[in-house]
């Protein structure tokens, strides 16, 4: 075998220290802390250039990761996600009236019909709807003088296959006879000289649409009522 010759251990650990202290130690040329040691680092020591440009990178390379941590910290937080805007809700009074069925329309059927008597309809429902509504008319019943397209009205009624009664007269109507504009129907209104069943419904519609009559004038402004047909109609119609 081979013998290893021993290892000098070098100087002791207290010479050690004390060579440590001394470079470190003050002297005249110092400026500040640290002793030779610290003076072969700084420019103009006795440390070369190339231990002085490391010397410097470390440097810089330390104050990049500080600027680096400190962003990371500061605006790396996470934002705190705002809660979904909820649906407001509505007042019940709405939802309930949104809910409420519109009132139906009254009509008075009389005649050839399997269930004669009153019948209600839906708004803008048309005598087709209340033939079908009083379980229809009979067989052989005589249609002709119907206008099965026509809108009803609330409060009027219908003769089916039968002749209208002559003493049909709107409620409110004077000794004179005259129909009252806002309480006649459409068959009664169809009646009056030179106005038909397109005339008649085009009246009702139009008191509807403007809340009724006012004046007797306002004939005029129905669709069809011409001055003509105007003056044959303003001695036979009031407004109540």
């Amino acid at each position: 075998m081979f013998e290893q010759p021993a290892r000098d251990p070098g100087p002791p650990v207290n010479d050690r220290l004390a060579w440590l202290a001394d470079q470190l130690s003050p002297d005249a040329s110092t400026v500040g802390p640290g002793g030779r040691l610290v003076r072969r680092w700084l420019p103009g020591g006795s440390a070369g250039p190339g231990r002085r440009r490391w010397a410097l990178a470390g440097v810089l390379a330390a104050v990049v990761v500080i600027v680096l941590g400190s962003v990371a910290l500061l605006g790396g937080r996470p934002v705190p996600e705002s809660p979904p805007a909820l649906p407001s809700a509505k007042p019940a009074s709405e939802a309930s009236a949104r809910a409420a069925p519109q009132a139906g329309l009254v009509v008075s059927v009389i005649g050839r019909v399997r269930s004669p008597g009153l019948v209600t309809v839906v708004q803008g429902a048309r005598v087709a709807d209340v033939l079908r509504a009083a379980g229809g008319a009979e067989p052989g019943a005589d249609l002709s003088s119907l206008n099965l397209a026509r809108r009803v009205t609330d409060g009027e009624q219908l003769a089916v296959g039968i002749p209208a009664p002559a003493a049909a007269a709107p409620a409110g109507t004077p000794a004179g006879g005259k129909v009252d504009l806002n309480a006649a129907s459409a068959d009664q209104l169809d009646t009056l000289p030179g106005v038909g069943a397109v005339t008649a419904q085009r009246i009702v519609q139009w008191r509807t649409e403007h809340g009724g009559f006012t004046k007797v004038e306002q004939l005029r402004d129905v669709s069809g009522i011409g001055e003509s047909k105007f003056q044959k109609l303003r001695e036979q119609v009031m407004v109540g």
